[in-house]
């Protein structure tokens, strides 16, 4: 910035004639710097602003508030960088609340006094997918880490399972996963809005959703809205998610992750006011010894060596399927899988290996690597 007695000699000295440069090492300023001034670009003794890297994402973010006012401020800072913006995270939380881009939630509207009611009675698990960009390669599960988060609105515990992907079978399975990792069930769940959940257009529970609930002896609440103290936003457990995302390194292997994301949970579970937890236990329902039969149907590559990779483990199948593509299905609970070929036909059953435990499963006999 120059100063009105700088900007005054400066004029000056062009009157006689000097060049922009000469007048720029006489006052040791940038050239630019002086043609700004002189062309009338700037004012003397006034500061610019900082230029607001944030307008550029303005109306991108006004779009993915108004699809989801409840959507977490990492999420969509994560998503603004990914396009381009150079800013930091406070940064950006300060510009969301200065172009008070949130719109108010109808739902709660009411509540305006941030505060959470303690209801004994009420007990609910609220799930919600998180989804990941970029997970590593050796996951296998496409461009994005799908992890679904389970908490109970009252008690503060929560519990995080990684999927392979969000369809049905998979929902369920990471559901069952969850609630054994909380203890139990509560009797009434919530969902956000997805796909394997709901019908996208009315929000109506999925009928199969519905069967999965009775087995469990729960019953399913309309969708959950997540201001609250214990919701997947800002301060919740999708909170803590987005921060344990950034400590997973590209070579992390996938139960090296959910062993550290369940370290996490119970860190977080163990903070919990001692009387509340108690209450929270004694009203969750117990789960039933097995989960519900759901079937469980993905494709696979066989590999030169003739094996499928399914859940960090390889199962044998004929040599002569090398780079076929086949389908490996199994029912939750089963202790054996099948694999089977595009048109149905049985080429190999097996019993089914720990997850993640690195085995070679051949003839049902399974053979720990070296």
């Amino acid at each position: 910035m120059l100063t009105r007695e700088e900007y005054l000699e400066a004029q000056a000295l062009r009157c006689q004639g000097r060049s922009i440069a000469a007048i720029a090492r006489h006052l040791g300023r940038d050239r630019k710097t002086v043609r700004s001034y002189l062309g009338g670009d700037r004012i003397a003794g006034v500061r610019r602003p900082p230029r607001d890297e944030f307008l550029r994402f303005l109306p991108y973010c006004q779009k993915r508030l108004a699809d989801d006012v409840h959507l977490p401020a990492t999420v969509l800072f994560n998503e603004v960088v990914e396009l381009g913006y150079p800013g930091a995270y406070s940064t950006f939380t300060r510009a969301l609340r200065r172009h008070r881009l949130r719109p108010t939630c109808d739902h709660c509207r009411g509540n305006t006094g941030g505060t959470v009611t303690w209801y004994p009675a009420a007990e609910e698990v609220r799930f919600a997918w998180l989804r990941f960009p970029d997970p590593p390669a050796g996951w296998g599960g496409g461009s994005h880490a799908h992890l679904l988060v389970g908490s109970l609105t009252h008690a503060g515990r929560w519990g995080a399972v990684l999927a392979e992907n969000e369809e049905f079978p998979h929902l369920v399975e990471a559901m069952d996963l969850v609630l054994r990792r909380l203890g139990g069930t509560a009797g009434v769940w919530q969902f956000d809005r997805t796909s394997a959940a709901s019908s996208p257009g009315t929000g109506r529970v999925a009928p199969a959703l519905a069967e999965v609930a009775r087995y469990y002896r729960a019953e399913i609440g309309r969708p959950a809205c997540r201001c609250g103290r214990h919701a997947m936003g800002e301060g919740g457990p999708g909170f803590s998610a987005q921060h344990w995302w950034h400590t997973v390194g590209r070579d992390t292997r996938l139960q090296a992750a959910q062993d550290s994301l369940d370290q996490l949970a119970r860190r977080a579970g163990d903070c919990r006011p001692a009387g509340r937890a108690g209450r929270a236990a004694d009203r969750l329902l117990d789960l039933p010894t097995n989960p519900f039969p759901a079937r469980v149907r993905v494709i696979r590559s066989v590999t030169s060596q003739g094996l499928v990779s399914f859940r960090g483990n390889a199962y044998a199948v004929p040599a002569d399927l090398s780079g076929a593509q086949v389908e490996v299905r199994w029912r939750l609970g089963d202790p054996c899988l099948s694999i089977v070929t595009p048109r149905g036909a049985v080429i190999a059953r097996h019993a089914l290996a720990p997850y993640w435990a690195g085995r070679t499963v051949i003839g049902g006999r399974p053979i720990v690597l070296e």
